[in-house]
């Protein structure tokens, strides 16, 4: 049976920045209009977290009773090893779901009722990425519902429950975390093209094929550079967001290597890693720039 170890593998701690960065993002957007408010950012903190740890569970589960896991290079799942049983990540997923949608309730209810819809949607999303008899994830979604929940929905709603409105600051962070976001997701699925093309999982990287989703991963890592550029327009400390430049040309190299496999996974870490340090880079530009 699965040990505390490998039930902490099986959420998948090496994606968690996609669940960070948002928040550190949309604080920052919310700092710049004056209004951050450091208690609602840790409540959304709650709910990105759990949401991904709820979507890894319900994706372990998912693909697991599918088969799509049974040969997989990447990190061990738990239910595609056989180390736990499909309804205890069943529950597990679902737990963390329920965690997301207390900690959402929470913040809905005091900043605009509407939130609890807006979430509702988020954990549909969560679940039917790779759960029910069409999920949208087996058919070449799964980076554009990657840029809306955890880029648009993420960061807008961050800054939105603390400063009560969103401006364009926050749509430019919110496209570059989404696109670092979905970066990572592509760098994934380059990884699995093997393995999901044998088993139905028609991912975006399967549609566009190796050189095509090297190349797609390259242009989203961009898309950050250039937000950093339309950001000087609301301060000039957001060319602190350049600093990540090195550490995105780092997250590239085993993609534009025409690395394969388990050679790729490095891209996944140093791609989230990125993401991170432009939202801390820029959230601290974007402060700097408010005072």
């Amino acid at each position: 049976m699965a040990g505390a170890k490998d039930w902490v593998e099986g959420a998948r701690p090496r994606t968690f920045p996609n669940a960070i960065a948002p928040v550190v993002a949309g604080t920052g957007a919310a700092a710049w209009l004056g209004d951050a408010v450091w208690w609602k950012a840790l409540l959304a903190l709650v709910v990105s977290v759990a949401l991904i740890v709820g979507v890894n569970y319900a994706n372990d589960y998912s693909d697991g009773i599918r088969g799509t896991d049974d040969d997989r290079v990447g990190p061990m799942r738990l239910v595609g090893s056989g180390a736990a049983p499909a309804a205890a990540v069943k529950k597990a997923a679902f737990a963390a779901f329920a965690l997301a949608a207390v900690a959402g309730v929470v913040l809905a209810l005091t900043s605009a009722w509407w939130l609890i819809i807006v979430g509702a949607v988020c954990i549909a999303g969560a679940w039917f990425y790779t759960g029910g008899s069409k999920p949208y994830g087996y058919a070449g979604f799964g980076e554009v519902a990657v840029f809306v929940f955890f880029g648009l929905v993420a960061v807008l709603g961050t800054q939105f429950v603390q400063a009560g409105r969103i401006d364009w600051v926050g749509v430019v962070s919110a496209i570059a975390v989404g696109s670092y976001s979905s970066a990572v997701l592509v760098a994934n699925n380059l990884r699995d093209i093997p393995s999901d093309s044998v088993t139905g999982k028609t991912t975006l990287a399967v549609r566009l094929g190796d050189s095509r989703t090297r190349t797609t991963h390259l242009a989203l890592i961009a898309v950050p550079t250039i937000a950093t550029l339309v950001l000087v327009a609301a301060t000039p400390w957001a060319l602190l967001g350049l600093l990540v430049i090195p550490l995105a040309v780092r997250a590239n190299a085993p993609v534009r290597s025409g690395a394969q496999g388990m050679a790729l996974i490095p891209a996944l870490a140093q791609t989230g890693m990125a993401m991170v340090v432009w939202s801390v880079a820029t959230t601290a530009g974007l402060i700097a720039g408010s005072v």
